[in-house]
């Protein structure tokens, strides 16, 4: 699996550090940071649901 993010669409909503934070932080301003960008398959599910609850839709998870 590949996650990628775009740091300039993200609104700092805190979604997916709420939902997966051992995937996604947030710095001081409230914008993504991405802790592991290739995280095993046992993460996808709580990958999948950050990218899906990101209202700016600043994640992207690539299965493979």
């Amino acid at each position: 699996m590949r996650i990628t993010v775009n740091t300039d669409a993200c609104v700092g909503a805190g979604q997916c550090a709420l939902v997966a934070g051992g995937l996604f932080d947030q710095d001081d301003d409230g914008i993504v940071i991405l802790l592991e960008e290739h995280p095993g398959d046992a993460d996808l599910p709580s990958a999948q649901r950050a990218a899906s609850l990101c209202p700016a839709r600043a994640i992207t998870v690539n299965p493979r």
